[in-house]
């Protein structure tokens, strides 16, 4: 069922599917202010029932689906993804689908003992992400809006690492207001240690995270913040499409990445595509619909058929939404982070 390179297909605007990222769950045991406020996310919160969610062997057959039409890069989030019990199996199955390179992971970092993380690793994990939006413990507590010990995610990363999936990245959102004051803080506490640190600007994914322009910390400034006490090199991109611009200290103390899709967007060169925990097809990260995968599986679609409808759904692609981003377009509703996974 593989397509040739000759023949896969582009979007409208002449971009392939390399990257796809499946979300394996809605539910965090997080309520960061930013993505899961705990007044829209409480206890009377409905998430999805389990019957709606899909089974790891419908993930892989959607797997293969994409697989065989470009992807080469597999990206497990959430919510939260190791709430997801036996998330091993799915890793295994993944792992075995011929033509895929990577399998990565982004974790909140509180669930990652070195069981778990060797566990991943043995399964077929090749990359993992821990998010951590300040080091401080008492802004961190505040961030996760659950009283969850940073320390804790630092004994996460440092499992990650034992583990065998170095080098760890870890991801800081940068907003105005919550914790921009960390930026020098967390470049402090990630050099030397083999860590790749990455700065996102704050981003209106979904409906719920109060987004304004002017809370956004831009690339500039969070370089030029780093820069003032560590002298900053800029380095080459791994690869066509890579969303971190790339920075290593002058002394040779480690590397940082600055993702800038608000200031700097990079939609002409997006070749990912997501999946949602119950099987919807999503081609922007700031989409407002998606496109019904389970039910052609429930209905008995058969292989040739998923990727007939990957495809098409695929060649019809024209988003663009962080190119024509201002503050009037943040109020469109789109779906929740929690929800997508980012």
């Amino acid at each position: 069922m593989m397509i040739s390179p000759e023949k896969q297909v582009t979007d409208k605007r002449g971009r392939p599917m390399r990257d796809l990222r499946i979300s394996v769950t809605d539910r965090c045991n997080f309520r960061c202010v930013y993505c899961m406020p705990k007044e829209l996310f409480g206890s009377d919160h409905a998430f999805l029932e389990r019957k709606r969610l899909l089974s790891f062997e419908e993930i892989t057959r959607v797997v293969r689906a994409f697989v065989a039409q470009g992807v080469v890069k597999l990206r497990v989030t959430g919510g939260e993804p190791l709430v997801r019990r036996e998330l091993e199996k799915l890793i295994t199955s993944l792992a075995e689908i011929e033509g895929v390179q990577e399998i990565s992971l982004t974790t909140n970092g509180s669930l990652l003992t070195l069981d778990k993380a060797t566990s991943l690793k043995d399964a077929g994990l090749t990359r993992l992400t821990v998010s951590l939006d300040a080091i401080d413990e008492q802004l961190f507590a505040d961030i996760n809006d659950v009283k969850f010990p940073v320390s804790r995610v630092l004994d996460g990363i440092e499992n990650a690492d034992k583990a065998g999936l170095a080098p760890v990245k870890v991801n800081m959102v940068v907003a105005r207001g919550m914790n921009e004051n960390e930026v020098l803080p967390m470049a402090r506490h990630f050099r030397n240690s083999g860590v790749v640190l990455r700065f996102i600007e704050f981003m209106d994914v979904g409906n719920t995270n109060g987004w304004e322009l002017d809370k956004v910390v831009c690339a500039q400034e969070i370089v030029d913040t780093i820069n003032a006490e560590f002298p900053l090199v800029p380095m080459d991109a791994n690869y066509r499409g890579e969303v971190a611009k790339r920075w290593r200290y002058k002394d040779g103390a480690g590397e940082v990445g600055i993702i800038s899709s608000v200031t700097q967007p990079f939609c002409g060169t997006c070749n990912r595509s997501r999946l949602s925990a119950e099987g919807m097809f999503y081609t922007c990260l700031f989409a407002n619909k998606g496109f019904d995968l389970r039910n052609l599986l429930r209905g008995g679609a058969d292989d040739e058929q998923l990727l007939e409808f990957v495809t098409n759904v695929w060649r019809i692609r024209e988003d663009r939404y962080s190119e024509i981003r201002s503050d009037q377009t943040s109020g469109v509703p789109k779906i929740e982070m929690s929800y997508i996974g980012g």
